[in-house]
């Protein structure tokens, strides 16, 4: 065998030695064994040289070539183990768990908006001795219109900008026709609020094709404009949490006489005037007055020996008022950032 057959063979060991040595992985080492021993492989080329030693070298020198390949294949092979142990420990570091870092905060889930203002008024009035009542979201026209003391053609119909499902059924614009069906079946004294989805065809800042209300009504022997009053009055300082001046306007409905336009202290400026009040220092907030003798007429109530009262107030304009809301339309559009602030 040639002196320059043994250097070669000698320095291809001790670099792939040193090569297999600095592996960092078992894709380091994988490319490795191929690069020295695959079909390729700088080894394979030493062996594939075996036949063109002269004879007399040939044994020789194959067997130094063999040897250079048996230690590289254990070489290679333990540096496979080793690396093999330090991935997987590696890996198990990785998913072990510090339980003294703290726990990941996450967002639970809390009420709308609308939903804690609903509950909020019912929770008042209930302690004050109402009842709660409900009734269909479809509604016929004489629930709606007719025993409210709004016939056909009457101009307040065009103020309830109506969804009609047919000629006599609508889509119910307040719910009042909760009123005129709990007084079918219940003889007075009455005292009962209605909270429910209502439906109008509007839409800005400050309407929306569906919205919340509830209206109230009182009905007994001797209920005045006066206990009409207190009942609102009380009702607005405990929900605003706070002593606030209230006003009452005349006003028009066509299902109340006398009838009025309630407002209250701007919550905001105090009274001052600010851009919510329109620099008035009011803002109006529902309307009421005592029920019409029609509407007792048309549900078989005695007007002679009951009156009553009945007032109706927007849901979403308290929430708004409540918790500083410019925009109606926030409330229905779901921005996760908008509804966590009431978390």
């Amino acid at each position: 065998m040639t002196s320059n057959s043994t250097a070669e063979l000698d320095r291809l060991l001790s670099q792939a030695l040193a090569d297999i040595s600095a592996a960092k992985d078992s894709s380091a080492v994988e490319q490795l064994r191929v690069g020295l021993l695959g079909r390729q492989g700088a080894v394979t080329g030493q062996l594939k040289l075996i036949g063109a030693q002269p004879p007399e070298e040939r044994k020789t020198f194959g067997s130094a070539v063999n040897r250079v390949r048996d230690q590289l294949t254990e070489a290679l092979s333990e540096r496979a183990s080793a690396v093999l142990v330090a991935e997987r420990e590696a890996a198990i570091k990785a998913e072990q768990i510090d339980v003294t870092l703290p726990g990941r905060a996450g967002h639970s889930g809390s009420l709308h908006p609308v939903t804690k203002t609903l509950r909020r008024i019912e929770q008042i009035f209930t302690r004050a001795g109402f009842d709660i009542a409900h009734g269909p979201e479809i509604e016929d026209d004489f629930h709606n219109f007719e025993a409210l003391n709004i016939p056909k053609n009457h101009p307040a119909r065009a103020m309830h900008d109506t969804f009609y499902v047919s000629d006599e059924t609508v889509l119910r614009t307040h719910t009042s026709p909760v009123q005129i069906r709990y007084l079918e079946k219940h003889t007075p004294p009455v005292a009962v609020i209605a909270p429910g989805r209502v439906y109008r065809c509007d839409s800005d800042v400050t309407h929306t094709p569906m919205f919340h209300q509830v209206e109230g009504l009182v009905v007994d022997s001797d209920v005045s404009f006066a206990d009409l009053k207190g009942a609102l009055v009380f009702f607005l300082e405990e929900f605003f949490e706070q002593d606030l001046p209230v006003r009452f306007r005349p006003s028009f409905f066509p299902f109340t006489e006398p009838s009025a336009e309630v407002d209250m202290g701007c919550v905001f400026c105090a009274g001052e005037g600010c851009r919510i009040c329109g620099h008035t220092g009011w803002i109006e907030v529902l309307g009421c007055g005592m029920v019409h003798t029609e509407v007792f007429r048309q549900v078989g109530i005695d007007n002679e020996t009951y009156t009553g009262y009945a007032f109706g107030l927007g849901i979403e304009r308290l929430a708004m008022l409540r918790y500083g809301v410019d925009d109606l339309r926030l409330f229905f559009e779901n921005e996760v950032s908008f509804l966590r602030q009431f978390s």
